[in-house]
């Protein structure tokens, strides 16, 4: 709808994930007409873009513009991000006038900036898009508006944690296209009913037969070292399954990892063996994936 943000996911014609993106619709306003604002991972744009073009029809009046080295974006987050954004961002920020999966245009200080309320950290977050003319005020805005507040820059290994606990998928590590939305826990992204789209007469057979595989969150028992993508999963002298993701979870004090797992080791408790550089360590399954982009699902 008109202001609000959504997920949507690219399929190849096998019926597999093939990419990830976030999609905001723009009010006509004094900066446009009514725009799709479509973002993606940082190192998937000529690939996106290539999916895009190869999708849009001709009889279709729809025109493709990058605006990746004309903007960057600025990531506010934590419980005191709309106390922070209120001071310096013109504009009501409460929940009730600018609820999750929101987007406006507006101004942090003096720079313009389109604004969405979306998060790959699971906090409380904005993604803060300017124009990279104006990326330095709205920095020092940001910064000045979050003094009182103790503001403090962090770094991808922290997203990278916070993510894992919330169980957040990330491009080429879970969201690949060796498997579909079903064995990717994105059930309920997929609308069959919804008309047609890349990849849904593949999902049809799909939908109908058992998953190859299921992804899964595990538990690691060790605290000395972290599961790596490509790791094996052994069940005595089986392959079982293969990480994805691994890091620590510092809320839950947890060795986390994501899985793709036999269907029939996805169940919760299901133990199975990580290999870790030559030794062998126990993985337990805690939660099968099922993605909520709604921030409705925090692991305590």
């Amino acid at each position: 709808r008109p202001g609000r943000v959504g997920l949507g996911y690219l399929l190849n014609n096998q019926g597999c994930v093939k990419a990830e993106a976030t999609l905001a619709n723009l009010p006509a306003s004094d900066r446009g007409p009514n725009r799709s604002w479509y973002g993606s991972a940082a190192a998937a744009e000529l690939h996106d873009m290539d999916w895009l073009r190869a999708h849009t029809k001709p009889q279709e009046d729809v025109h493709l513009r990058s605006l990746t080295n004309d903007q960057t974006i600025l990531t506010l987050a934590g419980p005191k991000a709309r106390d922070i954004l209120s001071a310096c961002a013109r504009g009501d920020w409460s929940a009730q006038a600018f609820p999750w999966l929101s987007v406006r245009e507006c101004f942090v200080g003096i720079a313009p900036a389109t604004i969405m309320g979306v998060s790959f950290s699971g906090e409380l977050a904005y993604e803060i898009h300017v124009p990279n003319a104006s990326l330095y005020a709205a920095y020092l805005a940001l910064r000045d508006a979050g003094a009182p507040f103790d503001l403090r820059l962090f770094g991808a290994r922290a997203v990278e944690s916070m993510r894992m606990e919330k169980g957040f998928l990330h491009w080429k590590s879970e969201i690949i296209t060796e498997f579909d939305p079903f064995e990717t826990g994105l059930d309920r992204f997929v609308k069959l009913n919804k008309g047609d789209f890349a990849g849904r007469d593949a999902l049809l057979i799909r939908g109908a037969e058992p998953p190859r595989r299921q992804l899964v969150t595990l538990e690691i028992s060790a605290q000395n070292r972290p599961a790596h993508g490509g790791a094996s999963l052994m069940d005595a002298e089986q392959i079982v399954g293969t990480i994805t993701s691994g890091e620590w979870g510092h809320r839950t004090g947890l060795n986390l990892a994501m899985a793709f797992v036999k269907p029939e080791y996805s169940a919760v408790g299901s133990e199975m063996m990580l290999d870790a550089c030559g030794d062998l360590v126990k993985a337990t399954v805690i939660e099968p994936c099922s993605f909520d982009p709604s921030g409705s699902r925090m692991r305590s």
